[in-house]
């Protein structure tokens, strides 16, 4: 399978220059992909009437310092074992493309070391190969916010992200003055090859401002911000704006305040109750007590009782 490769890539850098009827086109030279997400490359051959699948080797691969195969399919049949480990589970050739002269490279959970030049190889009756680039990008979407007061009415505001390429963190007060010189920015690359980005302002005499940083990625023509806020120094009140602690606590200090009314409500609409029926009680006993006739069981003391709890009841 190898010298089939040898002979294939020799024949296709020498027909290329000799058959000038069979060409390869790619609509698209350049494709950029989130990290993560899927990305379809595509390259188009003349197929002629029905393709001959037993006739066509379809070759993609990546020029890096050293050549990786990412698919290959010669006269017909894939050869998986050629395939590049970076690759490997995360390719497909869409075939039911192919028979309408479309190749169709689909990268799936693309990664940073995805990006770079890849070449189309296709013969079919002739041969010929076009080169597409592929860029990777990773949006500086999520940003960590800190605010600490060091004391002296002095400030540290912190933002931290992660990202690719490489961002500019750019910092503004209330009225859009730039205030990056006065910023310090550091950078780490961590193993999975994202830009770790942390910037630190110190601000001096300061109180209820806001302050944005904004990371910058040049390359991609994108920018993300966050507000971070100083309300009273005096008091050492911070508020950025992620709120993700102070909206709960002020829903379940609400929520218990109002269990606790309600609560109360009732014990005193329930208290009420007790009381009038007991009233209504005291007033029946005491009706059936005058309607009841000289055999009655009860004494006249008994009636004075009762008529001594009705007035209080009243009262």
């Amino acid at each position: 399978m190898m010298e089939k490769l040898l002979l294939l890539h020799i024949f296709l850098f020498c027909w290329h220059s000799l058959n000038a009827l069979f060409t390869v086109e790619a609509p698209k030279s350049l494709y950029t992909a989130e990290l993560g997400s899927n990305v379809t490359m595509e390259c188009i051959f003349p197929v002629n009437g029905k393709l001959k699948f037993k006739d066509l080797s379809v070759i993609w691969e990546k020029k890096d310092e050293v050549r990786k195969d990412v698919y290959v399919l010669v006269k017909g049949k894939e050869d998986s074992g050629s395939q590049h480990s970076d690759f490997q589970g995360r390719i497909k050739m869409l075939k039911e493309n192919l028979d309408f002269g479309q190749s169709l490279l689909q990268i799936s959970n693309v990664k940073l070391k995805d990006a770079g030049l890849y070449h189309c190889l296709i013969e079919y009756g002739g041969a010929d190969y076009k080169t597409i680039s592929l860029k990777v990008q990773a949006p500086y979407r999520t940003i960590i916010q800190e605010v600490v007061s060091t004391g002296d009415k002095e400030w540290k505001l912190t933002c931290q992200s992660e990202g690719y390429p490489k961002a500019d963190v750019i910092w503004q007060n209330g009225g859009c003055q730039d205030l990056t010189d006065k910023a310090n920015t550091s950078y780490e690359t961590g193993s999975d090859q994202l830009y770790r980005v942390t910037s630190t302002l110190t601000i001096k005499n300061r109180t209820r401002e806001n302050f944005r940083c904004i990371f910058w990625n040049k390359e991609i023509q994108e920018n993300t911000s966050a507000d971070l806020y100083i309300l009273d120094s005096a008091d050492d009140v911070l508020w950025t704006e992620s709120r993700h602690f102070v909206w709960p606590i002020l829903i379940v200090s609400v929520l218990i305040g109002s269990v606790s009314i309600t609560v109360c409500i009732r014990k005193a609409r329930a208290n009420k109750d007790c009381r009038t029926r007991m009233a209504k009680s005291s007033i029946n006993i005491a009706k059936l007590s005058k309607d009841k006739d000289a055999h009655d069981c009860r004494g006249p003391s008994f009636e004075d009782e009762e008529l001594k709890y009705i007035q209080i009841e009243k009262t």
